[in-house]
């Protein structure tokens, strides 16, 4: 089970869910806290007897091995018995906390503070906004008044103290003066005596346009120093003051880091605050559009994206209006190339405001075309039904064009998007719907629906609820009918998500990303052509054509580049490690996997980050024929049930890896569903489970032309011919 410590507040301990693990008494937290405070260095047991008491008593050996005892208990519950510990040590004379160097606050809060200060503005500023908000108050709380933890607590306050200065300079720099004001008014009232806080709140007052209010901060600066140090202001602040009598035209937004771009947003920000209503639902549209931007600028801006997404759905529900519903659900069409959902229960709740908008605008005063999403008159071609004419695509081609495809078949229209009947008019196609007030009115309503189908599509991968395959049809179907680029992208992209019903299926996908691209770079929607080169890395990956997955690779990295999409580079450097496992390249590929696994932390996508590092090393061994790796330690995070067998097997415990097995489910519905049922294979020719290797040998039978969990562009088991031979050889054995 991974651990993590808590010390910038109360002394904490979570497990790998984030509940908190009890620590029994305040001696326990103690121990636990000078481990901590030793940095995985050795503490003798006698120096933790001189720390925790002043008057040692009769016994307090045996006590501070009771202490450990417990600890060891709460922190290792599944521990066996009588065997060593591996995180809270016994080593020479005394004792060692292992702690992993991401696993404490403390020492990540460390790792964000210095990382910020190699990085640009637009870099430091979301890392040291992590940083601080790892803070839960004074730092070892209950310890205050102990020796042992006095120097700790003095390092790591005066370490805060400059990653709020830090902060302050950051946004200063990109033009966000007005930010910085409220944080440095409170660190001042704190800590008055730290010049370089001053001199930035005057910074920021003065670039905020209140040029009073700065020179009444560094009057206040000098009097607090004068009066109560002694001190005369130093040469920084005094020049400061000058500058500003002087309107020096440096102190301008436009000169600073920023350059003039941080002079527009500012300038335009501040306008917009002033003209629009707190309260106007421009405000809400305007969110989401600023949200979509922010989601493609790197990991906090994606989770402060993803957080604040669901809050303007949700306030956009409140007002009663499903139009301006729709369009806040709808505009949020970010490229998705994971098929792993970050957050399933945020999702969850986009899809039902999703669904809900779609039947309050089916239920409501009619136009032509404004019947159930996606259903069109009888007998109106659209795409979806059958194979795409376009999924053959089995080369690198210099352009694809967009192709039409056959009329989709929808079931049961009628509860397609409600679960309930509707209104005979909303689905028995154009000529029975009744007319609305004007005649543009039906495309508009159209593309709304199709966004929110989209949006269905896009949220619900990896699932096997046909409603996302459905929704992604209509979409398609509407935004070629209306012959939208950007709507048509973004319908692509809950095709491509929806493309995984079986094993196989990787020339289909690398169609739909041929099309996005071509389709991308007539019309300028730079995100979704950075999508479709990933999508084409990834289906030539699945195909081992590699000379054209290293073109996509490098196109998407200019693109990303080019266009600030700090996130691109995650992926391109998990297929290059890919590459050399694709090569044989074994101890190269793990060392590649470990590097790209740290561009990870931080990147906003714990759907991709959970498990993938350990599941890739265990595929490279599976590759090399070697035992899985038996670290208790291994978060296996979702892919546990597929990774259990084979490492109970590596631990030689066959009967246990047979039951494990056969309490596998089958994979989900994504980019790693061949890897999983190789693995699964696997074990099961291990254990001779008959049954399960011939479950796996049916659902990889269409991929054999495929190398396994390729197609994710992050990691391989070699060819899914072999597997599907070393199945049949089992079964015909057996």
């Amino acid at each position: 089970m991974r651990v993590g410590f808590g010390v910038l507040g109360p002394v904490v301990a979570w497990d790998a869910d984030g509940r908190a693990i009890a620590l029994k008494g305040p001696r326990h937290r103690a121990v636990l806290a000078r481990l901590i405070v030793a940095r995985r260095r050795v503490v003798p047991v006698s120096r933790l007897v001189e720390d925790l008491w002043t008057e040692p008593p009769p016994g307090a050996v045996g006590a501070v091995r009771t202490f450990v005892s417990a600890l060891r208990r709460a922190l290792e519950p599944q521990r066996p018995p009588r065997t060593p510990a591996r995180l809270l040590v016994t080593e020479g004379p005394g004792y060692a906390l292992r702690a992993d160097a991401d696993a404490v606050d403390a020492w990540r809060f460390e790792q964000d503070v210095s990382a910020a200060a190699a990085l640009p503005p637009d870099g430091a500023l979301p890392r040291l906004e992590q940083a601080l908000t790892r803070w839960r108050g004074p730092a070892y709380a209950e310890f205050a008044d102990e020796d042992w933890a006095r120097g700790e607590r003095s390092r790591l306050a005066e370490l805060r103290l400059h990653a709020v200065e830090r902060q302050a300079e950051a946004r200063l720099a990109l033009g966000r003066a007005a930010e910085a004001v409220p944080d440095l008014e409170a660190h001042l009232a704190e800590h008055p005596w730290r010049e370089g806080a001053w001199r930035a709140l005057a910074l920021a007052l003065y670039r905020t346009g209140r040029q009073g209010d700065a020179l009444a901060v560094l009057r206040r600066a000098r009097t607090l120093l004068v009066e109560q140090l002694g001190l005369d202001p130093g040469p920084e602040l005094r020049r400061l003051e000058t500058d500003i009598l002087d309107q020096a035209p440096h102190l301008a937004p436009a000169t600073a880091r920023g350059g003039a771009a941080a002079q527009v947003w500012a300038e335009a920000a501040a306008a917009y605050d002033r003209t629009v209503a707190s309260g106007a639902r421009a405000r809400l549209e305007s969110t989401v559009g600023l949200l979509r931007d922010l989601s493609m600028s790197g990991g906090g801006g994606l989770r402060t994206a993803r957080q604040q997404r669901v809050a303007a759905v949700a306030a956009a529900e409140e007002l009663g209006d499903p139009e301006l519903t729709a369009r806040v659900i709808g505009t949020y069409d970010v490229p998705a190339i994971w098929t792993r959902l970050d957050d399933p229960e945020q999702a969850a709740s986009i899809v039902a405001a999703a669904e809900r908008t779609l039947a309050a605008l089916a239920a409501g005063p009619g136009v032509p075309g404004q019947g159930v999403p996606g259903v069109g008159p009888p007998g109106h071609g659209g795409p979806g039904h059958g194979e795409p004419a376009h999924e053959t695509a089995g080369r690198e081609s210099p352009g694809h064009g967009t192709t039409g495809r056959d009329t989709p078949d929808h079931g049961s229209p009628e509860r397609a998007v409600t679960g309930r009947e509707l209104p005979s008019r909303w689905v028995s196609g154009y000529e029975a719907v009744e007319p609305g007030p004007t005649g543009e009115a039906a495309p508009r309503h159209e593309a709304v629906r199709a966004r929110l189908l989209a949006t269905v599509a896009v949220e619900s991968r990896g699932g096997r609820s046909e409603r996302g395959r459905q929704a992604a049809r209509q979409a398609e179907e509407i935004a070629r009918r209306l012959d939208d680029p950007a709507l048509l992208a973004f319908a692509l992209n809950g095709v491509f998500m929806q493309t995984f019903d079986r094993a196989g299926l990787a020339p289909r996908r690398d169609a739909t990303g041929a099309e996005l691209i071509a389709l991308s770079a007539r019309h300028g929607l730079v995100a979704f052509e950075v999508l479709g080169h990933l999508i084409r890395l990834q289906a030539r990956s699945a195909l081992a054509d590699f000379a054209s997955a290293d073109r996509h690779a490098a196109a998407a990295d200019r693109l990303g580049e080019r266009h600030e999409r700090p996130l691109v580079s995650v992926f391109t450097e998990w297929y290059r490690a890919l590459r050399l496992a694709a090569t044989g390249q074994a101890a190269e590929a793990e060392a590649a996997y470990r590097d790209a696994a740290t561009r990870l932390d931080g990147a906003g996508m714990p759907g991709l980050e959970h498990g993938l590092l350990p599941l890739a090393l265990l595929c490279l061994r599976v590759e090399q024929g070697r035992p899985a790796p038996t670290d208790a330690d291994l978060d296996w995070g979702p892919y546990a049930p597929w990774a259990r067998p084979l490492v109970l097997l590596a631990r030689d415990q066959p009967a246990e890896a047979a039951a494990a097995l056969r309490a596998v489910p089958e994979p989900p519905r994504d980019l790693l569903l061949e890897a999983l049922w190789c693995l699964t294979g696997r074990a099961a020719i291990a254990v001779g489970d008959r049954e399960t290797m011939a479950r796996a040998r049916a659902a990889l039978a269409p991929a054999a032309a495929e190398l396994a969990g390729a197609g994710s562009g992050l990691l391989t088991l070699g060819p899914v011919s072999r597997h599907l031979a070393d199945l049949s050889d089992a079964l015909r054995k057996g």
